[in-house]
């Protein structure tokens, strides 16, 4: 591993995005530890900001800039760290590289400074899901194994003082975070691509940008590493890709129908099947993955069963961002006999619904929405259902429709903007709201 100490002490680094997820705040304490000249940038106010700048206090080596950026923040400095969604054609990060200023991602980063093993998981759907199921396998393998990436409230540069010399890297990565590897010009040994749908086309503006970020996970890659994919992403990256993939490919089998998952639904199958793929490519015996995943116990916000009320199951699938996501939680509940009751709704991503909408009509009992930009794409088509604007209120009115033996079903499709700081604080509240009653 790179000496991280020596590499980040005196350094001159702005960090452009701080957030409220808990990872820059881990990044930028681990920076000025290093001994870093760090300037902190973010368009959130301090007041936004607080319990962010609140864990910051002590360190005397951090300037900030906040409200704003400044182009002066990207001129003379060593090195530029941009956080998720900074806009593909910053004006900042056009003025760093017009200075010939690296620009980098915290995740990429440690990626480049680790040199260990790295498996890699990215995909629209099932990327957490996937990431953590190969986790709890190569700590089953008795591995030592790191999980980080888009993990909410881990700093995965942080993670530098936990590598050794055995270590592996599971790493969960979403599109922004691959542009860093693309910047870096790197990609994991082992790369695993879930599933691809629409998604932040709000960002994107199209499907082929959005696509060409995710490939970030492969395009690096060399013909000795392996690049792993389900069956539901093949065919778009063979067609988009096929003579820029120099890695062995790996198209994920189903699993043997006598293994037994404890969490439901048949997209969980198809992400075991993928988490089963890398472990196997990493050099995992069957009957040691086989032991993993029959007690992994899922990962929470993702038809996490939450409570058991008077015989009615509430499951919080608050990470449920598009319709497809959505769909499958349906799929995997639904017994059959139109039980579920679906809450969904919140801020328009410019995703389309129509599949989403169909499946509502054959597989719920009744729907209540969440009021946002996305709802009110919709409202017209479903006219009578109410809208609601507080969490408190939408689940007593799934609580008063349901009776013993139905399903509440929390899994949102849209966005969270506006009505909470995220998607976690989404499932927090909705949490909450339950045990309330």
């Amino acid at each position: 591993m790179i000496d991280y100490r020596t590499y980040f002490n005196g350094k001159k680094i702005t960090l452009m995005g701080l957030g409220l997820l808990g990872r820059g705040v881990g990044d930028a304490a681990f920076l000025a530890e290093c001994g870093a000249d760090l300037i902190v940038t973010d368009m959130k106010s301090q007041k936004e900001l607080a319990s962010s700048l609140e864990k910051l206090t002590q360190y005397k080596n951090i300037c900030y800039t906040l409200g704003e950026h400044k182009l002066e923040d990207f001129r003379d400095r060593d090195l530029i760290i941009k956080g998720p969604k900074v806009p593909l054609d910053s004006p900042y990060i056009a003025e760093a590289k017009k200075n010939k200023i690296p620009v980098t991602m915290s995740t990429a980063l440690f990626t480049k400074l680790a040199e260990i093993p790295v498996i890699g998981v990215t995909g629209t759907r099932g990327k957490t899901t996937v990431a953590t199921m190969i986790h709890a396998i190569l700590k089953e393998a008795g591995d030592d194994a790191i999980l980080a990436g888009n993990i909410a409230g881990v700093s995965t540069l942080a993670l530098l003082s936990k590598v050794s010399g055995d270590s592996v890297a599971v790493l969960e990565l979403d599109s922004w975070q691959l542009q860093g590897f693309a910047d870096e010009k790197i990609s994991p040994e082992i790369s695993v691509f879930t599933t691809f749908y629409d998604d932040h086309l709000d960002y994107y503006g199209n499907r082929d940008r959005y696509l060409a970020d995710k490939a970030a996970v492969f395009l690096c890659q060399e013909d000795d590493d392996t690049l792993v994919v389900g069956s539901q992403v093949a065919p778009i990256i063979k067609e988009k890709y096929r003579s820029k993939i120099c890695s062995h490919v790996v198209v994920a089998k189903d699993l043997p129908k006598s293994w037994k998952l404890a969490i439901p639904g048949e997209h969980n199958r198809y992400n075991a099947s993928l988490a089963a793929a890398a472990a196997r490519e990493f050099g995992v015996d069957d009957e040691i993955i086989q032991r993993a995943l029959q007690k992994f116990p899922g990962v929470p916000g993702r038809l996490e069963l939450v409570a058991e009320k008077n015989g009615i199951k509430i499951y919080n699938d608050t990470t449920s961002t598009t319709p497809e996501a959505t769909i499958a939680g349906l799929r995997a509940l639904d017994r059959g006999n139109k039980n579920v009751i679906l809450i969904m709704g919140g801020y328009d991503k410019g995703l389309t619904m129509n599949a989403l909408l169909e499946e509502i009509k054959v597989r719920t009992k009744s729907l209540i929405l969440l009021a946002g930009t996305g709802t009110d794409q919709i409202k017209s088509q479903l006219p009578n259902i109410a809208i609601y604007r507080n969490i408190e209120d939408v689940v007593k009115a799934a609580v008063h429709e349901a009776k013993s033996g139905d399903t509440i079903l929390f899994s949102p499709a849209f966005a969270s903007f506006g009505m909470f700081k995220n998607e976690y604080d989404r499932g927090e509240q909705f949490i909450t709201a339950i045990h309330a009653l």
